[in-house]
C-alpha cells in the first residue's frame, strides 16, 4: 500500500509547529483510538496517524522526511525506531485511555516493548541515476545497470553462523536487545534504557561465525540487471524497483531500488509536460504568400500548412506529434514561425522588393 504524506496524514502544513502537531494528533487519536473505535478501518487509521506523528514529532526524522519524502525513513530507521522517543504515554494519560505508549508496540510488532524478540532490520534502499535522450523518453529504453549492493549470504542463509549452528540469545539482555541501569540519587530512582553492548542490540550472539560473511549475513556483490523505462517518462521520474536493494538484516526484508531518470536537453525540442515545442524558419514570401512546409517531429517529418500572412511569433499546433502519455495517448507539437529577413540582396531582387513597396503604399 502506498503511503500518504505524513503532513496530509495529520492535516497540518509542512511548516507547522511541534504544538500544532501535537494538537492535531491528540484530536485524531480521540476520534480513532481502539479504546473509542473498535472497528478495523479506525485501528488502520490509528496505525498510520500514530506512525506519522511519531516522525513529525522528532526533529531528526522530521528533516529526513522533508529532505527524502518517505524514502529517508525507511531506509534509515526501522519500523520500530520510527516510534522509539515519541511521547504517546503523556498524550495518552491526558486523554484518560487505558491504551498506551506499550500497547502501541504490542498492537503495531505482536509483543511488548521490552520483550524479548527477533531482531530484523529491513535493508537500506539504494539509488541509481540514468540520463537517457529526449528520442529514447519517446519510444521507450531497456537500460542495464550494474548495482552493487548487499546480498544475503547463501552460505549460511543470512543468519551470520557457520552452517550447523544457529546463533544463541544473548545472555546479558536475554534477547531484548536492551539493558537497564538504575541509579539512586537525592532526586528519586532513575532507570536508563541503553542499547545491549555485547551484542550490539541484536538480542543474538553468534559463537561460530559463517566463514564467508565473517558473521555478518550479507556479502558485497555486483548485479547486474535491466530496467525498463517507460516511454513518456518525464525528467526526474522515480522508477522504484521493489525488493532490489540492500539485504536485510538477520532474515529482515531487501530494501528497494529507486531508478532516477534524467533527460538530456535536445538542440530542437523544448518539452511541457505531454507537448513538444519547436521553431520553424520560413522566407519572407511563404509568409505573405501562404505555404505548406515540413516539420521535423520524433516521429519523422510532418506537413504543415500556413496561411498567407504568417507573423513571426506566430504558433501553429499538431495534434498528437508531441511526446507519448503514460496513461495513453499522445501530446501535441507546437511550432514557432521564424520570418527570416534576407541580408543580402542581388539587384534583381532589391528591385522587386522596391516594387513591392511601392506597390504596398499605393494601396494605403
Amino acid at each position: 500500500m502506498v503511503k500518504r504524506d505524513y503532513y496530509e496524514v495529520l492535516g497540518v502544513s509542512r511548516d507547522a509547529t511541534k504544538d500544532e502537531i501535537k494538537r492535531a494528533y491528540r484530536k485524531l487519536a480521540l476520534k480513532y483510538h481502539p479504546d473509542r473505535n473498535p472497528g478495523k478501518d479506525a485501528e488502520e487509521r490509528f496505525k498510520e496517524i500514530s506512525e506519522a506523528y511519531a516522525v513529525l514529532s522528532d526533529d531528526e526524522k522530521r528533516r529526513q522526511y522533508d529532505m527524502f519524502g518517505h524514502a529517508g525513513i525507511d531506509q534509515r530507521y526501522s519500523y520500530e525506531d520510527i516510534f522509539r522517543g515519541a511521547d504517546f504515554g503523556d498524550i495518552f494519560r491526558d486523554l484518560g485511555f487505558g491504551f498506551g505508549f506499550d500497547d502501541i508496540f504490542e498492537h503495531f510488532f505482536g509483543r511488548r516493548y521490552g520483550r524479548q524478540r527477533e531482531y530484523r532490520r529491513r535493508g537500506a534502499d539504494l539509488r541509481y541515476d540514468v540520463t537517457i535522450t529526449l528520442r529514447d523518453a519517446y519510444e521507450g529504453k531497456t537500460v542495464e545497470l550494474e548495482i552493487p549492493r548487499t546480498e544475503k549470504c547463501d552460505n549460511c542463509n543470512g543468519t551470520g553462523a557457520k552452517p550447523g549452528t544457529s546463533p544463541k540469545t544473548c545472555p546479558q539482555c536475554h534477547g531484548t536487545g536492551q539493558v537497564q541501569r538504575t541509579q539512586r540519587t537525592a532526586f528519586g530512582v532513575f532507570t536508563q534504557i541503553t542499547v545491549c553492548p555485547r551484542c550490539n542490540g541484536r538480542g543474538t550472539i553468534i559463537e561460530a561465525p559463517c566463514p564467508v560473511c565473517k558473521g555478518k549475513g550479507v556479502v558485497q556483490r555486483t548485479r547486474v540487471m535491466e530496467v525498463k523505462i517507460p516511454k513518456g517518462v518525464e525528467d526526474g521520474s522515480h522508477l522504484r524497483l521493489t525488493g532490489a536493494g540492500e539485504a536485510g538484516e538477520n532474515g529482515g526484508e531487501p530494501g528497494d531500488l529507486y531508478v532516477v531518470v534524467h533527460i538530456e536537453e535536445d538542440e530542437r525540442f523544448k518539452r511541457r509536460g505531454a507537448d513538444l515545442y519547436t521553431k520553424r524558419r520560413i522566407s519572407f514570401p511563404q509568409a505573405a504568400l501562404g505555404t505548406t512546409v515540413k516539420v521535423e517531429t520524433l516521429d519523422g517529418t510532418a506537413r504543415l500548412k500556413l496561411p498567407p500572412g504568417v507573423e513571426s511569433g506566430d504558433v501553429f499546433k499538431l495534434k498528437g506529434k508531441g511526446m507519448p502519455r503514460l496513461r495513453g495517448g499522445y501530446g501535441d507539437l507546437f511550432v514557432e514561425i521564424m520570418v527570416e529577413t534576407p541580408k543580402k540582396l542581388s539587384r534583381k531582387a532589391k528591385k522587386l522588393i522596391e516594387q513591392l513597396a511601392e506597390e504596398l503604399n499605393s494601396t494605403e
